[in-house]
């Protein structure tokens, strides 16, 4: 910074406008503050956050330093990065939008014992009219300096994508010597984690919302071009140690969601749905639903806008993985589902797939109905529930479906537990039927 001299009216200016303000101490080390006028909003820099200011200051009891309102020009600097002096980084960091404050910085918050000769002597403590006027968020996405990501444009809402979820962006990467590595025309689509162009891409568009523009500085090691994205004449023309500078653009993204472990059923929401709720086992659900293979062969279609399909889920009235994924929709919900052909069970065509195709389900939630819940059931309907679950245990388990049996079984016995509303022999009876809610 530099040390310009000013008129004694503006320093007599500051230390009239100083006069009569409540102060307070910004941490332990002597700094103090002054707010002239207040901001008008509640937030406040990052460390590493672009600050564009106007200021004015002198040194205390002596001469005027310098002013970036004489000049008309506002003073940028990268906050908490050691640009300024130590009392402005951590002055400037308590600022909102609008705000306006006068700051007493102690010589160890400033130029110290030394001073800075020949304006600023040994010791002095400075005093600094400081507007703020906005900044621009930079933000350390890698805690090393490997990512910096600054905010051009905000986007709306609050929500971010996640690993996995399929994003459309709009980019262009470029070296620190301008050459144009990389762009797309018309935008793009990936799913986050694949390894699209560089890693600084996914990690770059994980924090971003829905039409937000940013830049990334991005450094070699996050930078690494993967093969086969670039032209073979661009490629082969990258340094080794080249960084980048990524200009990148949120457009939209779908929510992925892995139905299984081992994600060999994903879902994909196309039309998000209505409320929070969801169907659950023994659900009634009406949906319409389009199965195609991987060449776009249709291979099952159910259910019309007229006359939507109607089924209990849980109960293998359909493909097993459509039926995981359907008890993870809303009522409203479209989604596409992605399911291992390993759940095409019993199938004319399971056995004519190559080993591990896909099935691609085009579906959409219509309505549905939850199986009554127990604590709402009245006594006969508690025994004949409980019986129902029972039978359908002993089914799965004659065919060899030991886990899904033992979850009818866990059922039917949760239908009887005991309860105060039993008489005497519906407690009998109920002891009777939870002794054999077992696989005859």
């Amino acid at each position: 910074m530099e040390h310009l001299s000013l008129s004694s009216s503006l320093q007599n200016e500051i230390q009239t406008d100083n006069s009569g303000l409540p102060e307070k101490k910004i941490g332990s080390q002597g700094l103090r503050k002054k707010i002239v006028t207040k901001g008008i909003s509640w937030q406040t820099p990052f460390p590493g956050d672009e600050v564009e200011v106007h200021f004015n200051g002198y040194i205390e009891g002596g001469a005027s330093l310098e002013s970036s309102r004489d000049k008309d020009v506002p003073f940028k600097f990268k906050l908490g990065q050691g640009e300024v002096i130590k009392g402005w980084d951590e002055g400037v960091a308590t600022m909102k939008s609008g705000e306006r404050a006068i700051f007493t910085v102690p010589p160890n918050l400033a130029y110290g014992e030394a001073g800075s000769p020949p304006l600023i002597p040994p010791n002095a403590t400075l005093v600094f009219d400081i507007e703020m006027l906005s900044w621009i968020s930079i933000r350390d996405l890698t805690g090393d300096g490997g990512i910096l990501k600054k905010m051009i444009m905000e986007g709306e809402g609050w929500a971010t994508p996640r690993d996995g979820d399929e994003v459309l962006v709009k980019y262009e990467a470029r070296l620190e010597t301008g050459m144009l590595v990389s762009k797309s025309e018309e935008g793009v689509e990936f799913h986050i984690g694949d390894g699209y162009l560089c890693p600084a891409l996914s990690r770059g568009v994980k924090t971003m919302r829905k039409g937000e523009k940013a830049e990334l500085a991005v450094k070699l090691s996050y930078g690494f071009i993967q093969k086969g994205n670039l032209a073979p004449d661009i490629e082969s023309n990258i340094p080794p140690d080249s960084s980048l500078t990524i200009q990148l653009e949120l457009v939209s993204w779908r929510n992925v969601t892995a139905v299984t472990d081992d994600k060999k059923v994903l879902k994909k929401i196309v039309k998000a749905g209505e409320g929070f709720d969801r169907p659950t086992e023994g659900s009634r659900v009406k949906v319409i639903y389009v199965g195609k293979l991987g060449d776009g062969t249709v291979f099952d279609r159910k259910g019309t806008d007229g006359e939507p399909f109607e089924f209990i889920t849980s109960e293998e009235q359909v493909n097993e993985g459509l039926d995981m994924a359907i008890m993870t929709m809303k009522k409203g919900e479209r989604a596409t589902v992605t399911v291992d052909a390993e759940f095409l069970h019993g199938h004319d065509i399971s056995g004519k797939l190559p080993a591990n195709s896909l099935l691609h389900y085009e579906v959409e939630l219509l309505d549905f109905i939850k199986e009554k819940p127990f604590w709402r059931m009245d006594t006969r309907e508690k025994f004949e529930a409980s019986e129902r679950k029972k039978l359908d245990g002993n089914v799965l388990f004659k065919a060899g479906k030991f886990w899904r049996a033992s979850k009818k079984y866990d059922k039917a016995t949760k239908y009887i537990e005991f309860d105060h509303s039993f008489t005497d022999d519906e407690m009998c009876l109920a002891k009777k039927l939870e002794a054999i809610v077992s696989p005859e």
